[in-house]
C-alpha cells in the first residue's frame, strides 16, 4: 500500500485531514497529516518555507516507501516546491488550491499590509503566519518548479476557487498532469466536497498501484 502524507494550508492544522485520514485508513493506507511551522501545535514558531520544506521532508522519510504527497493552499505550494527538489522520494504529488502563480502588485499590497497589522496591532491568533508566509513565499516560481516535474502529478481546485486561475496553464506545464475541478467547491475543496476530494485520491492511490514497478 502507498503511504500519504497531507499538507495543510494556511492559518489552519493537520485536523482539516480528518475526513480524508478516515478514509483512507480505512482503505488499509498508511496516512500522516503535518502540521507546518507556526500551526497547530507549533504556533509558538515562524513559518518559513525552509522550515516547511524540513517539516515534509521528515514525514516522507518516516515512510517505508515513496509517499503520495497532498497539499491543500499554502500546502500545495510547499508540496510543489518539496517535489521538485526530491522527486525520487515521492509516489506522485496531489497539488490542491494552488494552480495561481505567487506574484504581482495585489500580493505585495497583501503582504505589506498583512505585515503591518501583525507588527503594529499584534492580532490575537495565528495572524502573523500570514505575514511570514506571503514573505517566505515571495517570489517563489510555480511555473518553475512544475516544469521541472517528471513523476505523477494531480491538480485538484473546487469550481468557485479564485486561486484556480491559472489552472489550465498549470496542467500545460506538466502535459500528463491530471485536472479535477470539484463543482460546487470553494477554496478548501478537501472540507466543502469531503466524499468527492476521497473519491478523487483514492482513485489517484489506484492508479499509482496499477503502474508498472520500475
Amino acid at each position: 500500500m502507498i503511504p500519504i502524507v497531507l499538507v495543510h494550508g494556511t492559518r489552519t492544522s493537520s485536523v482539516i485531514w480528518e475526513s480524508q485520514e478516515e478514509a483512507l485508513r480505512l482503505s488499509g493506507h498508511l496516512t500522516t497529516a503535518v502540521d507546518l511551522p507556526g500551526h497547530g501545535v507549533r504556533t509558538d514558531e515562524r513559518f518559513t518555507l525552509q522550515g516547511a520544506m524540513g517539516t515534509i521532508d521528515q514525514a516522507v522519510n518516516a515512510c517505508a516507501r515513496p509517499p503520495l504527497l497532498v497539499g491543500l493552499s499554502l500546502g500545495g505550494y510547499t508540496s510543489l516546491a518539496y517535489a521538485a527538489e526530491h522527486q525520487k522520494r515521492l509516489s506522485g504529488v496531489v497539488l490542491s488550491g494552488c494552480s495561481t502563480e505567487l506574484a504581482g502588485k495585489p500580493l505585495r499590497a497583501y503582504r505589506q499590509a498583512s505585515s503591518l497589522i501583525a507588527d503594529t496591532f499584534r492580532p490575537t491568533g495565528t495572524w502573523h503566519v500570514v505575514a511570514d508566509m506571503l514573505e517566505a513565499m515571495h517570489g517563489y516560481s510555480c511555473a518553475a518548479d512544475l516544469s521541472r516535474l517528471t513523476l505523477p502529478v494531480w491538480l485538484v481546485n473546487g469550481g468557485r476557487d479564485p486561486l484556480r486561475l491559472q489552472q489550465r496553464q498549470f496542467r500545460n506545464a506538466v502535459p500528463s498532469a491530471q485536472l479535477h475541478v470539484v463543482r460546487g467547491a470553494g477554496h478548501d475543496v478537501n472540507s466543502h466536497a469531503p466524499t468527492a476530494f476521497n473519491r478523487i485520491l483514492l482513485d489517484v492511490l489506484h492508479q499509482l498501484a496499477e503502474q508498472p514497478a520500475l
